[in-house]
């Protein structure tokens, strides 16, 4: 809605920056006008009442000034190269890596060396896991941010990341980074000011002078790291305060209800998006909105920051989409895509850990109805947005999907979840699969789950065994669950290490700063001997490489596996195959999954279910054509096998 007082204020601060409105500068006053009505609302929503809201509000319009003044040629070009494509991040030619970058080669300035070998992979799209200053065994994996705007010393400099985004563009790949909005490491200059005494920093935490307030909270927030770090408060002596940690002592929440917060945060978010980041992933928003007598997680306020940031971004960083870290529910993880008039207006991206707990769930069980009854809240996903799709990342794997599609399937959710957590951690007698349980709570028994594909596929205890048919079905299985991922729709995203077949990396136990937090065992150190034998034909290496750059070749060549929510699932004929369709007007593409370890049996009248009747299908994986039967006869699918179905007749 045109504001005509809020359009000459703007164009105010705009002639104070002399801003060329009509000639240089004019796409971006035009998004920057379009846009103001929804950002002054939805900022007001939050701050109009605060005392320095006015002032705040200004300031925000600046930043997105020099934002837009400060962003180069290159990106701004770029930028125009996406809005043109629309949504460009919905491609099937996108395909990522999440890595550590000194566990993956060192420093920044060794990465442009390995480009080579993720792109004949067929990886374009990197995710650098956290790369700015963090305190040596306080960093919780670099999560424990002390300086926005460094690189810590252990990746090398600002300068070297630069230059590993400039190589990037040149050769057309794609970088995410991450930005850590919920809190800062107490070490951060704020932080330090905080203890110092200093009121106005110690307003940019949630600080108390005894425990009344924080044990309010206490009584309704869940503990994060129950083991390691119970309760959501810590006593700082050098201030005699009580500060909020919902994570670890050392990362203190920033308290968004104070303007100058949300404002400085805003200038690190475009920081890093004048760095030429394309996608920024928001870490934990779930939690950056606390409230007396809540949960402290997924607040309506939380949403409405959110909905503000992306406003801004498409103002002056157009082409830098944003994704949203939000590990909750498929109702709650919906809302981080955007609700009411903002639908499709929050985050771009979000990953969908849903349906990768839902895979790991029939893995074990060889059962897919749990992850079929789910998928109704999985598919109210707006047009125009998309998943993150994976198998493994640096985190745990939670198993928090709905108990109501866990009874569904006809299982008691309490004893389902505990088979799962003792199939995935080595307890469960005739379990190949090798993980452990992270952060259980005693008082529950809540757990999560650490392992790497590899070994929670059964690759390490195969191995051990020396046993031939074992390493052959684990490496069946790995494949089996990364082909669902890469065809399900969004970005498939592989964690490094994965395309090689690593396992368990027991190294971090030697490790005082990372011992207590099992999720290292699935964060490996690259061995790039190893790796060589990628090239080395039958080594189990060269065999899941291989197998994995084909899967993403055939990926890349059919644009119907773009996101354009064109997913339709097929009625569970046999519980043991998870199968899909992905279609549009020019072709159509049935996937399926046998999670089973036995032979799989589906009658062809499943292909009949939707619309036009096929009569031969192209599978992709095999090469091989095949003609659809009548209802009484079967597709026949191997153990852990799957297929790749296009309609060609």
């Amino acid at each position: 809605m045109y504001q005509y007082n809020l359009h000459q204020h703007i164009t105010s601060l705009c002639e104070k920056h002399k801003l060329d409105t009509g000639g240089k500068d004019r796409l971006f006053f035009t998004r920057l006008i379009a846009n103001a009505a929804a950002i002054a609302s939805l900022y007001n929503s939050i701050y109009g009442n605060h005392p320095k809201g006015k002032d705040g509000f200004d300031h925000l319009i600046e930043t997105l000034i020099n934002t837009h003044l400060g962003r180069s040629n290159a990106l701004q070009e770029r930028d125009h190269r996406k809005e043109t494509a629309g949504n460009w991040f919905l491609s099937n030619r996108i395909a990522g890596m999440s890595l550590y970058v000194d566990r993956f080669c060192g420093k920044l300035s060794n990465l442009p060396e390995k480009f080579a070998y993720l792109k004949n992979l067929g990886v374009n799209f990197l995710h650098l896991m956290p790369v700015f200053e963090s305190p040596d065994g306080e960093s919780d994996g670099g999560y424990a941010v002390s300086d926005f705007r460094k690189v810590d010393e252990r990746f090398g400099t600002l300068e070297d990341l630069q230059d590993v985004q400039q190589q990037m563009l040149e050769q057309d790949m794609y970088l995410m980074i991450d930005i850590v909005l919920n809190h800062t490491s107490h070490h951060h200059e704020w932080a330090k000011k905080a203890k110092e005494g200093v009121a106005e920093f110690q307003d940019y935490y949630y600080m108390y002078n005894d425990r009344t307030l924080p044990d309010q909270f206490d009584a309704t927030m869940p503990e994060i790291f129950p083991e390691s770090s119970p309760g959501s408060f810590s006593y700082v002596k050098e201030c005699g305060k009580w500060v909020m940690t919902v994570f670890h002592n050392y990362q203190w929440d920033l308290n968004y209800t104070n303007p100058a917060v949300f404002n400085a945060m805003l200038g690190n978010i475009f920081f890093y998006a004048n760095l030429g980041v394309d996608i920024l992933r928001i870490d934990a928003p779930a939690f950056i909105w606390k409230q007396l007598g809540t949960t402290c997680q997924n607040l309506p306020e939380a949403h409405t920051l959110l909905q503000l940031i992306r406003q801004c971004v498409q103002v002056s960083a157009p082409g830098m989409a944003l994704l949203g870290e939000a590990i909750v529910a498929p109702k709650e993880i919906m809302k981080y895509f955007g609700t009411g008039l903002y639908t499709g207006k929050e985050c771009d991206v979000a990953y969908n850990a849903t349906q990768m707990a839902l895979q790991w769930d029939a893995l074990a069980t060889g059962d897919t109805r749990v992850m079929l009854a789910a998928q109704q809240d999985l598919l109210q996903k707006p047009f125009g947005c998309t998943w993150l799709t994976y198998t493994r990342c640096h985190d745990d794997i939670g198993l928090g999907y709905e108990d109501a599609s866990i009874a569904a399937a006809g299982f008691h959710a309490y004893e389902h979840r505990k088979y799962l957590k003792e199939y995935y951690s080595s307890s469960y007698t005739g379990s190949p699969a090798r993980g452990a349980l992270f952060s259980v709570n005693p008082k529950t028994q809540d757990a999560r789950i650490s392992g790497s594909l590899a070994s929670l596929c059964g690759l390490e205890s195969a191995m051990e065994s020396e046993d031939a048919a074992a390493i052959d079905t684990a490496v069946n299985r790995i494949l089996l669950m990364q082909a669902q991922s890469f065809f399900l729709g969004g970005i498939p995203m592989l964690f490094y290490g994965d395309e090689a077949g690593y396992t368990n990396d027991y190294s971090y136990l030697a490790d005082t700063g990372k011992s207590y937090d099992n999720r290292w065992m699935h964060r490996p150190v690259i061995d790039w001997k190893k790796n060589l034998r990628t090239k080395e034909a039958g080594s189990i290496e060269a065999r899941i490489f291989s197998a994995t750059k084909r899967l993403l070749q055939i990926r890349s060549g059919l644009p119907v596996v773009s996101d354009k929510k064109n997913i339709s699932w097929l009625t569970a004929h046999n519980i043991h195959v998870a199968a899909f369709l992905r279609a549009d007007a020019q072709s159509r593409l049935y996937c399926l999954f046998n999670y089973s370890s036995k032979t799989a049996y589906l009658t062809w009248y499943a292909f009949k279910e939707h619309g036009i009747i096929p009569t031969k299908l192209l599978d992709h994986w095999s090469g091989k054509k095949i003609s659809v039967g009548p209802d009484h006869e079967y597709l026949v699918i191997a153990p852990y096998g799957f297929y790749l179905l296009e309609v060609v007749g």
